[in-house]
């Protein structure tokens, strides 16, 4: 059996809300299957690069997901101590990655990283 090279785990708020899992658990069963996959594919063959992997610089990086329902999804991570942490996620929408989604992504992965 091979070990996850780096296991995943989901960002709690300090309110102990799990924003990531709750927006996981609104999606279609298919793209739930999909997104965990290739997450899966992340925790099993770290580094992983193109197109499945890309770093957005300053140690975030996303999880690159196309979708059943035929839609595109992205997971931001950040590593720390040897976990992906899974800050926030999203339906792509444009072809640019929102700039409020990259600010909260990198406003959770300061508050992990301290």
């Amino acid at each position: 059996m091979t070990l996850k090279k780096v296991p995943a785990r989901f960002y709690l708020t300090s309110t102990g809300s799990n924003p990531v899992r709750d927006w996981l658990i609104a999606l279609p069963a298919g793209d739930r299957r999909q997104i965990g996959h290739d997450i899966g594919a992340v925790e099993y063959g770290w580094p992983v690069g193109m197109p499945l992997c890309r770093g957005l610089g300053e140690g975030l990086w996303e999880v690159r997901s196309s979708l059943p329902s035929r839609r595109i999804a992205r997971v931001l991570f950040c590593l720390v101590e040897g976990e992906l942490i899974l800050l926030h996620a999203f339906v792509k929408k444009t072809q640019k990655t929102p700039t409020e989604d990259l600010a909260l992504a990198r406003k959770r992965q300061k508050e992990i990283e301290r």
